[in-house]
């Protein structure tokens, strides 16, 4: 693995923790390039569907947005794009449409994965622009911010099961006091 793609995944984990910290899925992505000065970070993006209440605000289709404004050009062909988690069909098509030279991800998805796990968008000979996919890198650290994600969800969930569960049924809960009438604490009426 070069240097310069696990630099840049670790990068792309600085921005799915930020997601985290906003209770988005961890997901994370950073688009870089090569300048006569060396590497630059063009965008970042984090998951948003959420906090923005947009479906398409995934990480990689926010820092595709970003890079295009930045760079004035919605093609960058320059381009690689480092995420935390494979695309799914929709960013793996914003990332292609996007003339992208290079895709890095980190986790595998196999429940929505689009380059490999359950489709390769990237490797349809049909299409027109062919995107270089490399998959894994710091792949375990990436799924591994995912699952404890998850695990602190199912604990938060079940916490609140518990909680809820120490309720009194509302056949067992004492009938409401009639309006007009007070209610007696300790000997004296409120």
């Amino acid at each position: 693995m070069p240097h310069h793609d696990a630099a840049g995944m670790r990068l792309a984990l600085d921005q799915a923790q930020n997601a985290w910290l906003v209770g988005e899925v961890p997901v994370g992505a950073v688009i870089m390039r090569n300048t006569p000065s060396g590497r630059q970070v063009v965008a970042t993006g984090y998951n948003r569907p959420i906090t923005d209440h947009d479906p398409t605000a995934h990480a990689e289709i926010l820092a595709l947005r970003h890079a295009a404004q930045l760079l004035g050009n919605y093609r960058l062909p320059e381009c690689e794009v480092y995420v935390t988690l494979e695309p799914c069909a929709m960013c793996a098509m914003a990332l292609l449409h996007a003339r992208v030279k290079r895709v890095v991800f980190g986790a595998l998805d196999p429940k929505a994965g689009a380059a490999g796990s359950v489709i390769d968008v990237f490797g349809n000979a049909a299409l027109n622009h062919h995107t270089a996919v490399v998959g894994g890198v710091l792949g375990e650290a990436s799924a591994k911010v995912l699952r404890s994600f998850f695990a602190e969800r199912r604990e938060q969930y079940r916490q609140r099961r518990a909680i809820a569960t120490l309720h009194v049924p509302l056949d067992e809960a004492p009938a409401p006091i009639p309006a007009g009438e007070s209610l007696e604490i300790d000997g004296e009426a409120e």
